[in-house]
């Protein structure tokens, strides 16, 4: 028998516990360790913060699911990993033994980094639902007395999507109350021009974000470095290529979100061998650490350096299809590691996305995420907001019925070429199975 834990129980750990289910033996056991017994879809975040759902509606109960595939579910989360003792420390106390671990906790959100920065402080944010709900609240408080706001992301960050979404679907429903023309809107951020995502593009998305801006007149500073938040305005440098400071800009605010940059979990900071200087996991191709090879990493938990230079930092996305395809990859190599077989799964890391703007949106597809590609495809129009109404329902669905990858989900990606997986190399050498 064999001990499998997965920690985190969000887009990537959910869908791991389900895809392991589907891998290993029936004398392995499977233990899932969330933070509560909650699946959040953080991707309608943006959409709860201005009242398009509430946060009914994008949050699955997990312990029906987990206990009709007999996934044991622990919902008090890390308080350590100890993996040169094979073992989870969970914050009630108890200790947690595995023979395969994978680690998928998304990130802790680095908003002490600045002044005055996050829901302690003085912006809000779309990062968790229970955020979300509080950014709505905050929202109807704005529009009673509307004034400028500010949207974006801050150094380091690496998740710009949800908030070029933010700042469209904010425009679309201030135009829906009629209170537009009562709100100036600038949108901030580190990337060295609009739409480069943290990927350097995705097809024409510098030409296609800065028309939306235009149209929808928002303004924007790019190369942006934020030093302070107050309660009415966000100090920001605007970053020249060689590193000096090309202008500061003081932007007064009634209503601000910027995303934060990310970094591991406390429960994995500082730990030798296993993360980066900032906590995010180390792995190698096959999804493994490879100091602690029982150890795998998926999502957004994962190091990726970035994609070349900027005079801002500037992080790499770890985008939803992404994250499918480690841990389609990670299922795989320990259900083969189980059965004294070697790990020869590798992730393709290809992106499929749909960045609502309320009336509209931009798809893209890159295979693979990170340039050069194989495919570098953007196109926007009013079929992406339809687009991604479907795939939340869609989503939320899978998750209910404790499946990762229905038939006609791995049928439709056939049809269009988009692969979880890349071709076997020569096999890694075999190494024994755990218990």
């Amino acid at each position: 028998m064999a001990e499998i834990v997965v920690l985190g129980a969000g887009l990537g750990g959910t869908l791991a516990a389900f895809e392991l289910a589907d891998q290993v033996r029936a004398e392995d056991r499977i233990t899932l360790i969330g933070q509560g017994g909650t699946f959040q879809f953080t991707p309608s975040n943006p959409w709860v913060a201005v009242g398009w759902r509430g946060r009914a509606d994008v949050e699955v109960p997990l312990e029906r699911v987990m206990q009709r595939k007999k996934i044991r579910l622990l919902t008090g989360g890390a308080a350590r990993v100890h993996p040169a003792e094979n073992r989870v420390e969970t914050t009630d106390g108890a200790k947690v033994p595995y023979d395969y671990l994978v680690i998928a906790t998304g990130p802790d959100l680095a908003f002490d980094e600045i002044p005055g920065f996050g829901p302690q402080g003085h912006t809000v944010s779309i990062c968790q639902t229970a955020h979300a709900e509080q950014a709505r609240a905050a929202f109807e408080t704005f529009c009673a007395d509307p004034g400028p706001i500010v949207v974006g992301a801050v150094q380091g960050a690496s998740c710009f999507g949800p908030a070029y979404e933010f700042a469209y679907i904010l425009d679309t429903e201030l135009r829906k109350r009629r209170l537009r023309d009562r709100v100036p809107m600038t949108f901030v951020t580190p990337e060295s021009y609009i739409g480069h995502l943290g990927l350097d593009g995705v097809g024409d998305t510098k030409a296609l974000m800065e028309s939306e801006f235009r149209q929808r007149h928002i303004k924007w500073i790019t190369n942006a470095r934020v030093t302070s938040v107050e309660p009415d305005r966000i100090t920001a440098e605007e970053v020249a290529p060689d590193g000096t400071v090309a202008a500061t800009h003081v932007l007064a605010t009634k209503f601000s979100m910027l995303l934060p940059a990310f970094r591991g979990i406390p429960a994995l900071r500082g730990i030798a061998g296993l993360v980066n200087p900032r906590g995010f996991v180390l792995i190698d191709p096959y999804q493994r650490n490879p100091a602690f090879p029982n150890v795998f990493g998926v999502g957004v938990c994962v190091a990726i350096p970035p994609v070349g230079t900027s005079p801002v930092p500037v992080g790499v996305p770890k985008t939803g299809f992404m994250i499918e395809s480690m841990v389609t990859a990670t299922a795989r190599n320990i259900g083969a590691l189980l059965r004294g077989q070697p790990a020869r799964s590798r992730a393709t890391w290809n992106a499929v996305c749909l960045a609502d703007f309320g009336d509209g949106g931009v798809a893209f597809v890159a295979q693979p995420q990170i340039p050069p590609r194989n495919v570098n495809w953007a196109a926007q129009g009013a079929w992406v907001h339809l687009a991604k109404v479907g795939f939340e329902k869609y989503f939320l669905r899978k998750v209910r019925s404790g499946v990762s990858e229905p038939f006609y989900e791995r049928f439709l990606m056939n049809q269009i070429n988009i692969a979880k997986l890349k071709e076997p190399v020569t096999d890694p050498p075999v190494e024994v199975a755990h218990g």
